[in-house]
């Protein structure tokens, strides 16, 4: 009888996880939707939605790797480590009770309107958004709180696509990005000063009372760092206000935080059958195991466990400095941009016809089927 692996959390991380693993394994898949809903690229999610879902919203069932994995429409409400059980509140209400020999948890963070454990259907998913781009292009002048890679990302794209918007992007220290190398900060800081955005170093919001920064507001903007009072016609909240997804977790696996504790082989500490990856994992001071290929880490040292080898498990290896595209797919093409700093170009053309429909599908998640 095969063992069984039951994944809590079908994000990016998550899936690719059970893709890796699905071959030789009994798996099971908790997620609160019915689909894989990218957090990656809010900028052309915002500016190009129906682009954007052609690559980064797909239901499970069209991934081949999936074939044979069940997976569930609900949320977690608890883990039992001592039964290797966990509980789950289905869509209709009802519960539902799943054992486990192996567990991951890859529940991510909620980040936003972006990222979030809500309990949604395929339709509320696509309403909220269609909602998000029209609420966003009928705006004149925007405001954008946060200098991460979700805010960079959302300025440029939105000033790139609409040159007559008013664009304003605040952050609290002298450049944006903050995590990213030297040089890639430099780089992106000219190109949105290029393109016309407006940038406000040192600018630190004051967030209402209450507020969890995932809506839009219009509200007028004050600054606990002291400027002047700011109006816009809707403010995105990209301030990196991380509610780790971990209200189900056993309060010893977690951090002070609420991150799930991860050792240097992405295991939990002291439960040699439990496994955490992604930005729920608290594997290094980036938590940067959603890239860096953690996914292939977990899956090998899953197998490794499984098979009675322990001793060939792998350490997941962290870089000094984040890394990616952040401003997704261009006029020019995708720019990924490495922790050294330098960068790659991959041409639009090769875009559309080698880096998603071939590398992305048929290498990473080993093959896609058409939308019927």
């Amino acid at each position: 009888m095969k063992k069984r692996i039951i994944i809590a959390g079908f994000g990016d991380t998550g899936l690719l996880v059970a893709v890796h693993l699905k071959k030789h394994y009994d798996i099971i898949g908790i997620s609160a939707k019915p689909c894989l809903v990218s957090g990656q690229e809010l900028g052309t999610r915002l500016t190009q939605p129906e682009t954007w879902k052609q690559n980064y919203l797909m239901r499970f069932g069209r991934y081949r790797h999936l074939d044979g994995v069940k997976t569930i429409h609900g949320t977690i409400e608890t883990v039992d480590a001592h039964t290797q059980a966990v509980t789950v509140k289905l869509a209709d209400g009802s519960n539902v009770v799943e054992t486990y020999d192996i567990l991951v948890i890859a529940s991510g963070v909620t980040n936003g309107f972006w990222r979030n454990n809500r309990l949604q259907s395929l339709d509320d998913i696509e309403s909220g958004l269609t909602q998000a781009a029209s609420q966003l292009s009928n705006a004149d002048k925007v405001a954008i709180i946060g200098g991460g890679a979700t805010g960079v990302s959302v300025a440029s794209n939105v000033k790139e696509l609409h040159p007559g918007k008013r664009v304003h992007l605040f952050y609290s220290q002298s450049q944006p990005l903050p995590g990213y190398h030297p040089r890639v900060r430099s780089r992106i800081e000219q190109r949105l000063k290029t393109q016309g955005v407006q940038l406000h170093p040192y600018h630190r919001a004051e967030i209402p009372d209450g507020f969890t920064c995932e809506d839009f507001t219009n509200s007028p903007l004050e600054w606990s760092s002291g400027q002047q009072t700011f109006h816009a016609d809707l403010t995105l909240w990209a301030v990196g206000k991380l509610t780790p997804n971990s209200g189900f977790v056993p309060e010893d696996m977690l951090n002070e935080k609420g991150f799930v504790n991860a050792d240097e082989y992405l295991r939990v500490p002291g439960y040699n059958n439990v496994f955490t990856v992604g930005d729920i994992a608290a594997s290094d001071p980036n938590r940067s195991s959603a890239r860096n290929a953690g996914f292939m880490t977990v899956a090998h040292n899953i197998a490794a466990v499984l098979e009675g080898k322990p001793k060939t498990m792998k350490r997941f290896k962290a870089t000094r400095f984040r890394w990616g595209s952040i401003l997704g797919v261009q006029k020019e093409g995708m720019r990924v941009f490495t922790p050294q700093g330098f960068s790659v170009r991959v041409p639009r053309s090769i875009v559309k016809t080698v880096l998603f429909p071939f590398f992305v599908r048929r290498v990473i998640y080993r093959g896609v089927n058409a939308e019927k």
